[in-house]
């Protein structure tokens, strides 16, 4: 590897505590990088280049396994984030699962039925586009289940990430924290360009009008699952460039930090032939 694993941490973190307050974090901040667009980007292609080598060296050594959650509010950058931070990893290795309204045989299980099933094996890394985080947010907005009930879900979910970190899973959970005036403007070029146009959904209107509830929710959902096995990442996101910076950065760090290596090759290829 061309570079040490101090060289990418480059951007100073913000990890959910316990009292963090979502309005508190400016979604335009740079997390104290100083470097313009321009410079990011570049910074950005080197650390996209070893993560695609940290990745086939996770898939090759066969050893760990590594989950990241996305979780957002709409538009905010889900999968912006996988098409750029994750471009050019080997997808034999690479996995992402999206989590939508419950299948009427899912709602016949707990709701962690079907998260359990999508985590990974050894050796893969697996995305969650939204997450079982999902059944403690628009669940709650929405009063599918009260306040007692997303409590005892916190403690459920606890216990689940602490039994897949046991197990030998490391957890990486981002929060892309955008404004809701750049949501506006996401949501307004989804209706300008009749490109993107399939991407407007109405209902993202009536979520829009709960913004407050969602931010409120979103908030007692982080403090309440942000521990050290599974800490909580809040990403400045309103500008894309720091938010693939960020999320790339704490990737590549996390897997340099496993000190994988290939498997050693099989005895006597030295004298092996090939006619």
């Amino acid at each position: 590897m061309a570079k040490k694993s101090e060289d990418v941490k480059i951007i100073l973190p913000i990890i959910a505590n316990g009292k963090t307050k979502l309005a508190a974090i400016d979604p335009r901040s740079t997390c104290n990088f100083s470097g313009d667009k321009a410079a990011t980007v570049a910074i950005f292609a080197q650390l996209n280049a070893q993560l695609v080598e940290l990745q086939e060296v996770l898939y090759a050594e066969n050893k760990h396994k590594l989950l990241v959650v996305l979780q957002a509010t709409d538009t905010g950058g889900k999968d912006g984030v996988i098409r750029k931070v994750f471009s050019g990893v080997n997808p034999s290795g690479v996995h992402v699962a999206s989590f939508k309204a419950p299948t009427p045989d899912e709602l016949e299980h707990d709701y962690l039925w079907r998260v359990h099933q999508r985590v990974p094996g050894k050796g893969e890394m697996v995305i969650f586009n939204r997450s079982h985080y999902e059944d403690v947010l628009i669940t709650r907005v929405e009063g599918w289940i009260d306040d007692r009930a997303a409590k005892r879900r916190f403690r459920q979910i606890n216990d689940f990430e602490a039994m897949l970190v046991e197990e030998g899973t490391i957890i990486i959970k981002f929060f892309l924290h955008i404004s809701k005036e750049e949501q506006k403007e996401r949501l307004q070029d989804r209706l300008d360009d009749k490109a993107k146009n399939w991407k407007f959904n109405p209902g993202d209107l009536v979520a829009r009008g709960k913004w407050d509830e969602y931010q409120r929710v979103y908030e007692e959902a982080i403090n309440a699952t942000s521990s050290p096995h599974a800490p909580w990442h809040i990403v400045p996101a309103d500008r894309n460039w720091v938010r693939d910076l960020y999320v790339c950065s704490v990737i590549v760090s996390t897997l340099r930090d496993l000190k994988m290596r290939y498997p050693d090759p099989a005895p006597g290829l030295e004298k092996i032939v090939i006619k």
